[in-house]
């Protein structure tokens, strides 16, 4: 994967040297592209104007998110109110060869007007536009301290790294199990131990019934992205899907809203299943940490299509 590889480097045009993943002016190229097409997809509600500039878990999101909507308001977006990125730092790490990323960590004008937004670009090889495949939105003290060498470089991390207290690589399976069977590998809180209890207090309700699936995304733009954090751990960005069948008692109905329809096949008789992805971002603490659970910055999640049966 990307840097990510068990060898630890791809080569490319017999690229082999390590090197600074993209210039400062191409990142900020990289960003302006991203936000113009971005703002232009969000303004017509339609996904092909942006369809090059996302990719991996977020692409998944945006583009099935654009669709939706463009079913419910096919004129495009009245309440449309462009995206603006400011303040931005731009986190550069060395490696060799392809695929290359960046990340980059800016203000936004969504929200409460405090948070971060950090996109994490990628490209598989130089002929490639550089798309965004993570999105992570954390509060300005939540963004994470990250080692950076004398000329102001970041260090990626191996996904198969065995320096911090779970492979970036066994991220997405592990928490996949976890929502599934619980453990102890992520520290509690929104969006682990307070999702399971959710789960379980939706899984049985008069009328109606809801089963959960949970599986690892980790192959091609969906694999997992790591920097070093100042603390000897990482910052990692990994993705995973979920699917939630609600099944309705005998001769009762389920809701489904547009959102849901225009992503929908079948008929939702008696049940549908909903199918999400997920893109998260979490502190993996360094293997020799006191404390090695793995905790929480951010996760979005967006549905990405639906089957009534």
């Amino acid at each position: 994967m990307l840097v990510l590889t068990a060898s630890g480097c791809v080569t490319v045009h017999g690229e082999r040297e390590v090197v600074p993943t993209a210039t400062k002016s191409e990142a900020a190229r990289a960003l302006s592209d991203f936000t113009a097409a971005y703002n232009d997809a969000d303004e017509a509600f339609d996904p092909a104007l942006d369809a090059d500039r996302v990719t991996g878990a977020l692409g998944a999101i945006n583009q099935a998110g654009l669709k939706a909507q463009r079913a419910s308001s096919p004129t495009g977006n009245p309440n449309h109110v462009p995206l603006k990125l400011s303040d931005t730092r731009f986190v550069i790490p060395k490696k060799a060869g392809w695929p290359r990323w960046f990340l980059t960590d800016s203000d936004a004008n969504r929200g409460n007007g405090s948070d971060r937004w950090l996109l994490v670009f990628t490209r598989a090889t130089p002929d490639d536009v550089w798309a965004v495949a993570y999105l992570t939105v954390v509060p300005p003290d939540q963004v994470p301290a990250l080692k950076t060498d004398k000329d102001g470089y970041a260090e990626a991390v191996s996904a198969n790294s065995d320096e911090v207290a779970v492979r970036p690589a066994d991220l997405s399976q592990n928490y996949a199990n976890y929502l599934q069977q619980g453990g102890e590998v992520f520290a509690p809180g929104p969006h682990t131990s307070d999702w399971r209890t959710q789960r379980e207090k939706s899984a049985s309700l008069p009328g109606k019934s809801t089963q959960y699936v949970d599986q690892p995304l980790t192959s091609d733009t969906y694999a997992p992205l790591a920097l070093r954090t100042a603390d000897g751990g990482a910052l990692v960005f990994f993705a995973t899907r979920h699917f939630e069948k609600q099944t309705a008692a005998q001769g009762l109905n389920l809701n489904v809203d547009a959102n849901v329809r225009a992503l929908m096949t079948g008929e939702a008789k008696s049940s549908i299943t909903l199918e999400r992805v997920s893109n998260q971002a979490v502190l993996d603490p360094a293997k020799s940490a006191a404390d090695r659970q793995v905790r929480f910055l951010s996760r979005i999640q967006g549905l990405t299509g639906a089957r009534g049966e």
